[in-house]
């Protein structure tokens, strides 16, 4: 199978994205992660297959998709609609008959040739900023083959190649991708080993030695840091994240990304409540106090995104 042909399912393409990497940039989503994150900003990417999302303030009681669920899993009766998400194949004929929103498919299955298609609209962008595509997730090597194919087809096309990753993958998938990568974004949640498994459900173990096997590859990351108050916005943290980059060579910048609630309410969508239900972003002085706190260790710019 050539490149164009491999699959993967995807839920988002973001175009004109301004903070996955250098310039204008379009992002390519991809669904699953083995990662469960507390503070999960997009638990819409955490399962690999489609689910349903239902905002009940857009349902208008029309009954399309009872009428055209064939598990009846859709019911508008008595003044009210019920979702039975027990009996739910996840097929998509409810979204699909919805007129109002109300229920939407997340997740598509597509070639890798037709995301790049997508991708190659904003092409004239890319050039005159200095951006280009990023994949981000979810996981992206939690769909390798999928992952991979597109960075070569973008990389045949002259594009800029971005990656988001948590790193909790097998390394082969990522040595693979330094050849076609021009920039990894490394996701570092945690530098305590227990409260990383506690925070998210795995080791940081190997999510380090990637990091490590790919610094020693020459490959160029920006450390992505989500510091969630309560949870990891300790200075013991802020500080392993310095010494961190401060042992690697091809760390270029370290990102520090505040807590937003917005997985709070997608999450109850797809009828999967947050465990993490604060709804208060901290204020810019606080997230610009962690990312001094980083920077006083480190020479590596630190930013505040």
């Amino acid at each position: 199978m050539n490149n164009r042909e491999v699959r993967g399912f995807i839920f988002d393409i973001q175009r004109f994205s301004l903070h996955d990497g250098p310039g204008i940039r379009t992002n390519v989503f991809l669904k699953g992660c083995p990662l469960d994150c507390i503070w999960c900003h997009n638990p819409e990417s955490k399962d690999p297959d489609p689910e349903i999302a239902y905002y009940p303030d857009k349902c208008v009681l029309c009954g399309a998709c009872a009428a055209a669920c064939p598990e009846a899993s859709q019911r508008v009766e008595q003044g009210g609609h019920t979702f039975s998400r027990e009996t739910c194949t996840r097929c998509g004929a409810c979204a699909e008959a919805c007129l109002t929103g109300a229920l939407a498919l997340i997740g598509r299955s597509v070639s890798a040739g037709e995301a790049l298609e997508e991708v190659k609209k904003d092409e004239a962008f890319y050039r005159n900023s200095g951006g280009g595509m990023t994949i981000s997730g979810g996981e992206p090597f939690f769909q390798s083959g999928f992952t991979l194919a597109l960075l070569r087809l973008a990389r045949e096309s002259g594009l800029h190649t971005c990656v988001e990753t948590g790193g909790a993958v097998p390394f082969d998938g990522l040595r693979e991708a330094a050849a076609v990568t021009d920039l990894f974004l490394y996701d570092v949640k945690e530098t305590a080993a227990e409260k990383h498994r506690n925070f998210t459900g795995v080791s940081n173990e190997l999510i380090v030695n990637n990091l490590e096997k790919l610094d020693g590859l020459g490959a160029r990351t920006v450390l992505r840091c989500p510091v969630i108050p309560g949870c990891n916005d300790r200075d013991d943290h802020l500080r392993g994240i310095a010494a961190i980059a401060g042992r690697l060579r091809n760390v270029t910048g370290i990102e520090i990304e505040p807590y937003h609630p917005l997985g709070i309410s997608k999450a109850l969508s797809i009828g999967k409540p947050s465990r993490h239900t604060d709804t208060t972003m901290p204020p810019k002085e606080t997230a610009r106090a962690w990312a001094d706190v980083v920077q006083a260790c480190t020479s590596v710019p630190v930013k505040v995104v």
